[in-house]
């Protein structure tokens, strides 16, 4: 008779934690989403300033284009 309480209590516990879980995780899901949002955006505000921008060229000079050589267009000859 033991045998038998044990294992509707096992069944019962199993089935009560299931339903439990079937309430609860899609909430822990959701929270869990978001903090790991927040936690990405804290990152990226933080990370942001310390980025080293390019070097903005002057008005002055123009940049000089280095030519380095003329293009040749080669032919199949049959």
């Amino acid at each position: 008779m033991n045998v038998l309480k044990t294992i509707l209590y096992i069944l019962l516990f199993y089935y009560a934690f299931k339903f439990i879980m079937r309430l609860l995780l899609p909430v822990l899901v959701q929270k869990t989403v978001e903090k790991m949002g927040e936690t990405i955006r804290n990152q990226q505000q933080y990370q942001a300033p310390q980025e080293p921008s390019a070097p903005q060229p002057s008005g002055k000079y123009p940049r000089e284009t280095k030519k380095v050589g003329e293009y040749v267009d080669f032919e199949e000859i049959e």
